[in-house]
């Protein structure tokens, strides 16, 4: 593995020590003849000083970069150098499936030390837990919320298994950070080094972000500016917004084809490709089963995977996936991250991604193999999803890429955290609070209003110049030993689906509930299901097996809606923009029908567009969801009222005129005087722990969560036209 010397001259500079000789002899023995490989990768190499050094670090790679041995092989090497003892890593992933892939493979490494590595989440046997409270493992791979359940968990001394850590590996380390769990995260580290007494070594393991450098520095916490950090990619990401220095499209064979259904894709998948190992992506769990069902009657060998089948109808797919070869499997984003499912040949995407970043993540599930290409077959099922499939494509051909920011004002996680911290201690100080999360914003002094109502509405009770759990935290959280405190997200009730004794997934309740003539039959696992009995109480429905029939819906998705910058490039294809990918003659004709017969009420190149259709006057901002929301608000004036944001336009009232809308234009004084969007007071409920909150601190955080001013600001400084039929 050593490099060639330099040439032996009195003026060559002398040779830099190769850093793979810092690893222990034993991991360097293994990575050469256990694992075979010639070489370490250029960002395993770039990982071995400043990890083996004490750095905090950012890992950037696409998938199947080898991040996981790029962190575990310096951190083992430290370990034994430094003779750490007891449980001295933690390896944190947003998934317990992720968390299942990876446990043989980082516990293989850790045995070649004489170390091991074991599991702990939400499906962990008892007898397992009481093992590692007794035995701590080297490396403990868990989830942040597992990790909480540990330090508020009365079974669990938690300063004596958790205070010998001395580095956390976070795994899809941008997943986390783009939404609430990533706050979580970052409090609950926070505690950990209460717990330690030291600053603890923090990694992250990264897909491409187009902002990594952000994202070290929101991972280290309140360390950042005080500990050393950096991001490690040989292959850095270009920042958000810019593109490659050529005009070239980025490495791989993608096409992108319109279907026009999801039944016409299904006959499309049938008859391609037969003979390999395909993963078709879709943008929803419905689409999945449907899609699942639709295969599987054209006698396609065919697996399913999305979060509301059971963990074991999921891990048996994914099993059976990785050992077959003439298959396919059916998947939402949670094949998205790293989870092994074998060498694949093909991903086929249903519709569109909502970011680039997810594109990378799928394309990059193909090409492993000497001699292969990355590879993608994108398939709209309408014209709408052509659009924007189309649009993403064209970014991605310019190397743009989203950054990865935190969702803004998390003011219930930080009621959240205040009593997870006062279970943990028993009593906190009223006034010394802020110390257990080292002064980290938001878990600072700011967050004053927010405790001041946990003790006025008796989730915390105050004696003494202490803080402890009251009797409405008890009723509201206290099941189970407050294990609902250990969940930052929320998903609507769902229903437990059982085929006898097993366990098939679960269903939305509607499902359920509204009216359908027939017998009730449900579509889960690709299959449809008779319902046969419904306990309402206990929420679970038993089923047996019905040849067709079936209905999959769910509800609770994302509201988000599309970006500003992925909007904006819908407008670019309307304006003739093709992406520099393969477009299928179906794709060309219906881009071309795009073009020819909407655009014209949609877009100009000189500007946004006002067009009225009979009462229906529409603004075209191509703004994106959220600054269209922001816009809506501003302009009250002259909005209807009565109107859920879109991506691409804003509703106007029938009556407005040029001359209106230039009153309601100046009154925002170039875009300066914005307001936040309107929030649904119901859309509070679907906020974790809310109830801990006074409801204007929920209606202002989703508020905030809904704006986008600079996406706003950019609608309002282009020209307007006004068209009349």
């Amino acid at each position: 593995m050593h490099g060639a010397d330099g040439p032996d001259e009195p003026t060559a500079r002398p040779s830099l020590p190769d850093p793979v000789d810092r690893l222990d002899p034993v991991v360097l023995h293994h990575v050469v003849n256990t694992l075979g490989w010639p070489d370490l990768r250029p960002l395993q190499r770039a990982a071995i000083h400043p990890l083996m050094d004490g750095e905090d670090a950012v890992l950037l790679a696409p998938t199947a970069g080898g991040k996981t041995e790029a962190a575990c092989l310096p951190i083992l090497s430290a370990m034994s150098a430094q003779r750490w003892t007891g449980t001295s890593v933690l390896y944190l992933c947003p998934l317990k499936a992720l968390l299942n892939n990876l446990v043989t493979r980082v516990d293989s490494y850790a045995q070649w030390l004489g170390r091991r590595a074991e599991l702990w989440h939400g499906d962990t046997k008892e007898s397992q837990r009481r093992r590692i409270r007794v035995q701590g493992p080297d490396v403990l791979l868990t989830t942040p919320e597992s990790l909480e359940a540990m330090l508020i968990g009365v079974k669990t001394d938690h300063a004596r298994l958790l205070g010998g850590v001395r580095a956390v590996v976070v795994d899809e380390v941008h997943a986390f950070a783009g939404d609430d769990r990533g706050w979580h995260l970052l409090a609950v580290l926070e505690r950990l080094e209460r717990v330690t007494g030291r600053p603890v070594q923090r990694i992250g393991l990264s897909a491409t972000v187009g902002n990594p450098h952000q994202l070290l520095t929101w991972l280290q916490g309140s360390g950042a500016g005080t500990r050393p950090g950096r991001v490690i990619a040989p292959d850095l990401a270009p920042a958000p917004g810019t593109v490659r220095g050529d005009a070239s499209p980025p490495p791989g064979e993608v096409e992108l084809d319109y279907v026009g259904s999801l039944g016409n894709a299904a006959r499309l998948i049938a008859a391609l490709h037969r003979g390999e190992k395909r993963l078709v992506f879709c943008e929803s769990r419905r689409q999945v089963e449907e899609l699942g069902a639709a295969l599987r009657a054209r006698e396609v060998t065919v697996f399913l995977s999305h979060a509301s089948l059971s963990a074991e109808e999921r891990a048996r797919s994914e099993q059976a996936f990785a050992e077959a070869r003439d298959c396919v499997i059916v998947s939402t984003s949670t094949l998205e991250l790293g989870i092994d499912v074998g060498d694949l040949d093909r991903v086929i995407q249903i519709d569109s991604p909502r970011t680039v970043a997810a594109f990378l993540q799928r394309i990059g599930r193909t090409g492993r193999r000497p001699g292969s290409t990355r590879n993608c077959l994108l398939l709209a099922t309408t014209k709408d999803a052509l659009l924007q499939a189309a649009a993403l494509l064209l970014l991605w051909g310019r190397g743009w890429i989203e950054a990865v920011t935190p969702p803004p004002e998390p003011r219930h996680l930080v009621a959240q955290q205040l009593l997870a911290a006062t279970l943990q201690h028993h009593r906190i100080g009223d006034r010394l609070w802020p110390e257990l999360w080292n002064g980290l914003a938001p878990f600072d002094r700011s967050a004053a209003p927010v405790l001041r109502h946990l003790t006025d509405e008796g989730f915390l009770d105050a004696d003494g110049g202490m803080l402890f759990i009251g009797p409405e935290a008890e009723r509201r959280f206290g099941r189970r030993h407050f294990i609902e405190l250990t969940a930052s997200f929320t998903a609507p009730p769902q229903f437990t689906v059982l085929s006898g004794r097993k366990e098939i997934g679960r269903t939305d309740p509607s499902v359920l509930t509204e009216e359908r003539p027939g017998p009730r039959r449900l579509l889960l696992g690709g299959r449809s299901w008779q319902v046969t009995f419904i306990d309402w109480g206990r929420r679970r429905v038993f089923v047996e097996p019905a040849e067709s029939g079936g209905v999959a819906k769910w509800t609770g998705g994302s509201l988000a809606g599309l970006s500003h910058t992925l909007t904006r490039a819908m407008r670019e294809v309307l304006l003739g923009a093709d992406p520099s990918v393969s477009l299928t003659r179906r794709a060309v004709a219906c881009l071309a029908e795009w073009r020819e017969e909407d655009a014209p009420q949609m877009v100009h190149p000189g500007g946004t567009l006002v067009s009225r259709h009979g009462t229906d006057v529409r603004w075209w901002t191509w703004a994106g969801y959220r600054a269209n929301a922001t816009l809506a608000a501003t302009l009250r004036s002259i909005t209807d009222p009565v109107q859920q944001p879109t991506d691409c336009w804003v509703r106007l009232r029938e009556d407005v005129t040029p001359a209106l809308w230039r009153t309601a234009h100046e009154g925002t004084d170039g875009g300066t005087a914005l307001v936040l969007p309107d929030v649904d007071r119901r859309a509070v409920r679907g906020l974790k722990f809310s109830a801990a909150l006074p409801e204007r601190l929920a209606v202002a955080t989703l508020a905030a969560r809904l704006a986008d001013f600079e996406g706003a600001r950019a609608a309002l400084r282009e020209p307007v036209r006004f068209q009349t039929n």
